[in-house]
């Protein structure tokens, strides 16, 4: 499997753990033309997308730093943790065509149990539409303490830790739990956070430009060509209904069949995962169908293509600007400390892609070789996905840079100086280069 459990503690200079070290970084791309198959087919819940839970990082030892260096900083951005569906509908709607089949006499045993357990979901999440739940409280806390675990330099004595979340209460409930982990394993820290309109501009960046060459590219129509031809939902009709005909129209057949799915995808992220599934109405084939549309959905609304452009990435230029003053004025402080910064997948996906991490700012003009170039959504932006700077110093030396995506190394788009460890001035010189030439 490609995910695998949580890191265990390590000390900076212990050796690589080089199999897993060399999976994460050096896979090869023939291999990854596979790899989503195999892994959805060893996990199910990674076919979820940006709703899976967040897994825990791959690596469980981090490269150690070139001789002399130490951690000094951390620039952050993160998205909440495990959320309830935002729209009362994504419950209501499945529910009612479900219940009038079944006033009908229309709805199969399936069926029926397929209706009882949106219902108990329904009365999980009412009144918590798009909300925190416990697991995705639990997963800050986790990554807070993973974070000052791994690079306690950073957080030793009486360092400052600045914190900025967008106005959304999960994003600001994620960021509380994140404090509230490092404030109890460092007392002494000095904390400062804030969620606030004056930050959007950065934080949650609006862009109607963007949003127009979304809306009219020819992707729309490429997605509609693929829903067409890949997504197959008659089986599941009639293993509901009884009959494939009962919603014989296949855009309609196609919604129910995507909004079921959405609901199996969401069980993993709040506390009713212990007592039901839904995943158990799909063959492993349609599991791996649907997100495959999702794959392409996400990368054309967010990815890096001559089909858009190349722009979409860009929606996230203010946000890599902000990251950029803020850690050459942070690096200017005798003991800096950390920026840590909560709020969405729109924003982490795109980020990703304008930063070049790893493969996923490569620009892809055929969806259909996705997977082969190893863009794959799920080792992007689940529940609680977050990207991690971290600097280091050494007396008398250029500082340096390394980035976690989702708490694993990453390929920088420079030249490193050793692993993942990058010169913060090329990488820097490279990206405000990349944001000056944006028109």
């Amino acid at each position: 499997m490609l995910l695998a459990t949580p890191i265990t503690n390590h000390t900076p200079m212990k050796k690589p753990h080089t199999a897993l070290l060399l999976l994460a970084l050096l896979l090869p791309l023939a291999t990854l033309a596979q790899q989503s198959l195999t892994d959805i087919n060893g996990r199910r819940e990674l076919s979820a997308s940006n709703y899976l839970a967040y897994p825990g990082p791959l690596q469980r030892q981090l490269t150690p730093a070139p001789e002399g260096y130490t951690p000094c900083y951390i620039s952050h951005y993160g998205r909440h943790g495990s959320r309830f569906l935002i729209d009362t509908m994504d419950y209501v709607r499945p529910i009612n065509i479900l219940a009038k089949a079944e006033a009908e006499g229309k709805l199969t045993d399936m069926g029926c149990d397929v209706l009882d357990k949106v219902r108990a979901m329904y009365r999980e999440s009412h009144k918590r539409w798009g909300e925190l739940t416990l697991l995705g409280a639990q997963q800050h806390r986790d990554i807070a303490r993973r974070m000052m675990q791994r690079f306690p330099e950073v957080f030793r004595d009486t360092a400052h830790v600045d914190a900025r979340s967008t106005v959304v209460i999960r994003c600001i409930l994620s960021m509380t739990n994140c404090l509230m982990q490092l404030q109890a394993m460092n007392p002494l820290l000095r904390i400062s956070h804030d969620a606030s309109d004056f930050d959007m501009y950065y934080m949650n960046q609006p862009d109607r430009s963007l949003d127009s060459v979304r809306r009219n590219s020819p992707t729309r129509e490429i997605l509609r060509q693929w829903d067409e031809e890949h997504l197959h939902p008659q089986r599941l009709i009639k293993v509901l209904f009884g009959s494939a005909d009962y919603i014989a129209d296949h855009r309609e057949a196609c919604r129910l069949y995507h909004e079921l799915f959405q609901l199996a995808s969401i069980v993993q992220n709040s506390e009713i995962r212990h007592r039901l599934s839904l995943y158990d109405i799909f063959t492993p084939e349609e599991l791996y169908e649907v997100w495959q549309r999702e794959n392409v959905r996400w990368f054309l609304d967010f990815g890096n293509s001559d089909l858009t452009g190349r722009r979409l990435p860009f929606s996230q230029r203010n946000l890599l600007r902000n990251i950029i003053a803020t850690a050459d004025s942070c690096l200017r402080q005798p003991v800096p400390g950390a920026t840590l910064r909560f709020g969405h997948e729109t924003m982490v996906l795109p980020l990703t892609c304008l930063m070049e991490l790893d493969n996923f700012g490569k620009c892809i003009n055929d969806v259909t070789t996705l997977e082969s170039e190893g863009w794959l959504n799920y080792r992007i932006f689940p529940m609680g996905a977050n990207i991690q700077m971290v600097f280091y110093r050494k007396p008398g030396a250029p500082v340096l840079v390394k980035v976690l995506l989702n708490e694993n190394e990453t390929r920088l788009p420079v030249t490193p100086v050793t692993g993942p460890y990058c010169r913060w001035d090329e990488l820097r010189a490279y990206y405000l280069a990349k944001l000056n030439a944006y028109k």
